[in-house]
């Protein structure tokens, strides 16, 4: 009788078994599904004779017993990592590693947790699963501008009519090279604007140029030094010699110098030349030869006006005379959004100086001169490994005279002081690697994405992306623990611990994996064996039943 009830017992075990197996192959396609296996334990035995210990010259014997049958100890689920499936849905996710998305019926009375990553954006903006649940997450604290993980998960909400506002440049960056040599390959011509020797680029900066740091049209610089020189013989008369640091220093004491030994009128025209018209009544000529501290250049600089019969009404010009320059412009953003471009424009005036200018134009204004649009005085000084030493002025303050914020403060980041990363002066091309500020216009949400640490940016049209919320994942101590709800979704159990929910990638928690979902982690051949190993294990019980029945047919025909 006993044989019988253990073959029951075990056909009743191999249905639970037959039971989970099924299940494990109906839900092969299942997106996050984990499968389950049934664990046997025998039932308890009876027990015809204890077991004895040894004892004088005796041995031991052992007990013995008569197994009972078996049944189902356990259902164990394989939380085993599924296949990563590349999707083309963005909002679409995947855990790799361990953990579960946290989703909510009630506003965050109570949790659930799943592996299935098909989440989407219902009507009212709601990040949702297939059932309707709310995924849960920390959302953007738009008082610390971040999204605070301190604070208590709540539904993710995103509104698909967010827009985000324009925001005003605060910040402009520049990298860029102001080449230290001799040789400049970028250069302008100067030119006089008055009688006091003061010469202006095209902008209308005005220095008073200084000679020694000027190039000629080949870009060369002359270099003087004190006491260079340069004869000047002027209608036959004995050359005198004109020496620099004494007679001369800037291009206005040059033509001054000029004029009053010649006797005729001295400009600078606007390609950078020295030009000497004869304004008298008589032929003219003039003579310019190497000095007795002769510098080739300058002197081939001043020689082309060397002539014999410079005729009344004509004149003779010198090669050009070019300042080192660079300029570069970048547009800022106001309040409003709107663009601006501010130029900056650069002069070598010293060995390792450059004299600065920053402008503004269409009826823009910096620093209050809506008229002038610039900014006098500024400079750029460098050490002499070529870092920066300094640099004035470091902010500006712009106003677009549109409506929009007046004196906006804008911060001019050259590098730091002793520093590389922004202006240098080597001796190599003047270049402009780099020009960046921090603004940017109004912009409306079209799109979302997300990343492995769960963040849930949105993209706006002006090209801009924010973080608006992050993906919380919940950790347990035991998995095994979690009690299946249906709809690929568990709940919390007394035996599965505490949900300790944080940032994905950290605190042991698997890494968020957007566009992509999970797969069920079935494997069809090992769920195929295993129908196999069941179905002999059932057909094996029966059979234990049916020999049972036949002996005690046997039993009951003996009285006959």
């Amino acid at each position: 009788m006993r044989s019988l009830w253990s073959g029951v017992s075990g056909l009743q075990a191999h249905q639970i078994a037959m039971d989970v197996e099924g299940n494990n192959i109906a839900n092969v396609n299942t997106v996050g599904f984990k499968y389950s296996r049934a664990n046997f334990a025998d039932m308890l035995a009876q027990t015809s004779k204890i077991a004895s210990a040894p004892e004088g010259g005796l041995g031991g014997t052992n007990a013995v017993q008569v197994g009972l049958g078996s049944s189902v100890a356990s259902v164990s689920k394989i939380f085993s990592q599924g296949s990563l499936e590349k999707t083309d849905k963005n909002t679409d996710m995947a855990i790799a590693g361990d953990g579960f998305f946290t989703v909510s019926a009630d506003g965050g009375k109570s949790y659930k947790y799943t592996r299935a990553g098909d989440f989407k954006f219902d009507a009212n903006g709601m990040f949702v699963d297939s059932n309707g649940y709310i995924l849960q997450g920390w959302l953007f604290d738009a008082e610390q501008g971040k999204v605070d993980l301190t604070s208590t998960i709540k539904d993710i909400k995103v509104d698909s009519s967010l827009t985000m506002p324009a925001k005003a440049t605060g910040d402009v960056r520049l990298k860029a090279n102001l080449n230290s040599g001799n040789i400049n390959e970028r250069t302008s011509p100067v030119f006089e604007i008055d009688s006091n020797g003061l010469f202006t680029t095209d902008n209308g900066y005005e220095v008073a140029e200084d000679l020694a740091i000027l190039f000629n049209e080949a870009g060369e610089n002359f270099g003087l030094k004190a006491g260079d020189s340069f004869q000047l013989s002027v209608n036959g008369v004995t050359a005198e010699e004109i020496v620099y640091g004494e007679d001369f220093t800037t291009t206005g004491d040059l033509r001054q110098l000029l004029a009053d030994r010649t006797g005729l009128a001295v400009s600078i025209n606007d390609m950078g030349k020295i030009a000497i018209e004869n304004t008298g009544g008589n032929a003219a000529s003039i003579e310019i030869s190497a000095g007795n501290q002769n510098n080739e250049l300058f002197t081939q600089m001043l020689s082309t006006m060397n002539t014999k019969a410079l005729q009344p009404g004509l004149s003779t010009f010198s090669q050009g005379i070019s300042a080192a320059t660079h300029g570069t412009s970048i547009d800022i953003l106001d309040s409003l959004g709107s663009k601006h471009t501010v130029r900056f424009d650069f002069r070598k005036s010293e060995d390792s100086k450059w004299d600065m200018v920053i402008s503004s134009a269409d009826g823009t204004s910096i620093e209050g001169t809506p008229t002038e649009n610039i900014i006098l005085g500024g400079s750029v000084s460098f050490n002499p490994d070529g870092s920066l030493l300094g640099a004035n002025p470091t902010t500006i303050k712009f106003t677009g005279n549109n409506g929009s914020e007046d004196s906006q403060v804008v911060n001019l980041n050259f590098g730091e002081i002793g520093g590389f990363g922004g202006l240098t002066s080597y001796d190599s091309e003047t270049k402009t690697a780099g020009i960046s500020q921090d603004g940017y216009g109004a912009g409306d949400l079209i799109d979302v994405v997300i990343d492995q640490s769960g963040v849930v940016s949105g993209t706006f049209s002006n090209g801009k992306s924010i973080g608006l919320a992050q993906v919380s994942v919940a950790r347990f101590t035991n998995n095994d623990g979690l009690m299946s709800e249906g709809g690929n979704v568990y709940i919390q159990s007394a035996n599965s611990g505490a949900a300790m929910i944080g940032e994905a990638g950290a605190g042991g928690r698997g890494a968020i994996q957007a566009s992509y979902l999970e797969m069920s982690n079935v494997d069809l051949s090992r769920s195929l064996t295993k129908l196999i190993v069941v179905q002999r294990g059932f057909q094996s019980n029966s059979k234990t039943i049916t020999t049972s029945d036949q002996m005690l047919n046997t039993l009951l025909q003996l009285k006959n």
